[in-house]
């Protein structure tokens, strides 16, 4: 088995699902988790080609958070599309991944990538709120590479 498989258990993958259902439920925005095991890329250069690859700048409103992990490097990168980008505070995305990393620290992704998912809804909530007729415009699996 690869370090990818071994990252997360079934039943954490299902967890971070619920949390991804979760958060989106009051918002439009679009949350996806992509894991793999290595990039030679800068990893958010690598974070926007998988947020590409994934058609998560295709979203109505713009409004797209990736969560990239590449576990070999043992490194992370959140990468949200010019919707979200134009209205966060100019520190949200250093608070997030310094929550995500926080439970990192401690080899608890599970709860690391849950934490920076809960707090990306949060935001995209305040920014993006469930309309009528809002649609899930993306899948809510995680991803692997």
């Amino acid at each position: 088995m690869s370090r990818v498989e071994d990252f997360l258990s079934k039943e954490e993958e299902q967890d971070i699902v619920k949390a991804i259902l979760e958060a989106e439920r009051n918002t439009s925005g679009e949350i996806r988790i992509h894991i793999e095991a290595h990039t030679r890329l800068e990893h958010m250069v690598r974070a926007k080609e998988v947020f590409q690859k994934l058609k998560m700048g295709h979203t109505k409103e713009e409004n797209g958070v990736l969560i990239y992990v590449a576990v070999n490097d043992r490194k992370f990168a959140i990468y949200g599309d010019r919707g979200i980008n134009k209205v966060v505070p100019i520190d949200f995305w250093d608070s997030t991944r310094d929550a995500i990393q926080a439970q990192f620290k401690k080899n608890d992704f599970k709860q690391g990538i849950i934490d920076g998912i809960s707090r990306a809804g949060k935001e995209l909530q305040t920014h993006f709120p469930w309309q009528q007729g809002d649609i899930n415009e993306l899948s809510d699996e995680v991803s692997k590479g």
